[in-house]
């Protein structure tokens, strides 16, 4: 088969010399003192963070993929067994893309892509929330990035309208993998600010009666003086997100963001969130948390997901699908499952396409193969 992106950024000597000295679930703290490092030198001094120059460990599921999974000391991203960082595809299927998701763009532009990801699982997991209460299931999605919300809504059985992303090589990603789900012309590249950007997106609904519009407007804002500050620019993506709710009124909204939001200004930014959609006449759902792992994400991800809708529909809190706990539910997925599979490569290795063999050991290499479907997979990891 032909496998896309899997290629895996080289090494420093110097890094090189760190390598060799961190074992398996180890980090910064196995790095003898004698490899000179002005960094390692600061963080001894602190104390940093035990996932510094970390490396993985294949019975866990992985920490949050980030958008520097590239790099050896900014978080745990060696592979578990091999002395390289982890591939854009390993990144990518930690994240529960599947293996035909092609990354476009430069390296630095695919690593963002996939570290600000929506894992597709959890959105999948999102849309199953709403699929009950909906009459149309059909979305919009805006702040697109590469796609792994809309990945999630169209695994799911959502017809696809229209997406929305500002940049290029996102949006090229974006563009290059949902095609075939929509009209491209629908695929919007622009600021979402401008007038004529604004009016696109709302024409595409024109014709269609819209059950969701989803997406990620950052919120920094909030942090300050509330999204009611004039003089924050950083707000004004989220008024267009509640502007074009507002003239699109699909029957729900679904506006996915970090758990931090929850604490900004001691909740007092959630409150205000909250009353912006119930102005606009949408009933709000309390802030959902969601564990990434529970959801057959094999990574540790914690996001926050507010709902609302024009009808009252109370949505719950999602009761786990996987728990090492809980003996009734299927392990929570491991690195290993996820990507002990790929073949093994070498770091600096910039091969995009390689022809390969990729057994399919685990129910997850099936689903990331797209050989079964989300329900067989589940139902295979309960045996």
């Amino acid at each position: 088969m032909k496998l896309y992106n899997h290629i895996a950024a080289g090494f420093s000597d110097l890094e090189w010399e760190m390598v060799k000295h961190i074992p398996e679930g180890g980090n910064w703290q196995n790095i003898p003192e004698s490899i000179p490092s002005q960094r390692l030198v600061q963080i001894r001094k602190s104390g940093g963070r035990t996932t510094y120059y970390g490396r993985l460990i294949y019975d866990k599921p992985s920490y949050t993929i980030t958008t520097y999974f590239n790099r050896l000391g900014n978080g745990c991203n060696l592979h578990p067994t091999q002395d390289r960082v982890l591939s854009n595809r390993e990144a990518a299927r930690l994240q529960s893309f599947r293996d035909s998701f092609i990354f476009k763009g430069t390296k630095t532009s695919q690593y963002k892509q996939i570290g600000n990801a929506v894992p597709p699982l959890l959105a999948r997991l999102i849309s199953s929330l709403i699929k009950p209460h909906l009459e149309n299931l059909t979305f919009i999605d805006l702040f697109a990035g590469a796609g792994g919300i809309s990945e999630g809504f169209v695994m799911n059985d959502f017809e696809l309208v229209s997406a929305n992303e500002i940049e290029k090589n996102y949006f090229e990603t974006y563009k290059f993998n949902h095609s075939q789900y929509t009209d491209p012309n629908n695929f919007i590249l622009g600021d979402i600010t401008l007038p004529e950007i604004k009016q696109q997106i709302i024409d595409t609904a024109k014709d269609k009666k819209i059950g969701v519009v989803v997406g990620g407007p950052p919120c920094q804002g909030f942090s300050t003086a509330g999204w009611r500050d004039p003089n924050d620019k950083r707000n004004q993506l989220f008024k267009e997100f509640v502007e074009i709710v507002k003239i699109i009124k699909p029957e729900f909204f679904v506006m996915e963001n970090v758990l931090g939001i929850l604490t900004m200004r001691k909740g007092e930014a959630m409150k205000e969130i909250i009353e912006s959609f119930s102005e606009i006449g949408y009933i709000v759902n309390p802030p959902i948390r969601l564990n990434a792992e529970d959801f057959g994400v094999p990574q540790k991800r914690r996001r926050v997901v507010i709902i609302g809708s024009l009808k009252n529909c109370k949505i719950e809190q999602p009761k786990p699908l996987f728990s090492d706990e809980k003996v009734n539910l299927p392990n929570i997925l491991t690195v290993k499952q996820a990507i002990g599979s790929l073949p093994e490569i070498q770091a600096g290795d910039d091969v995009v396409i390689k022809e390969v063999a990729v057994p399919s050991n685990t129910p997850y290499d099936k689903l990331m193969k797209e050989e079964i479907s989300f329900e067989e997979f589940y139902n295979q990891c309960k045996i």
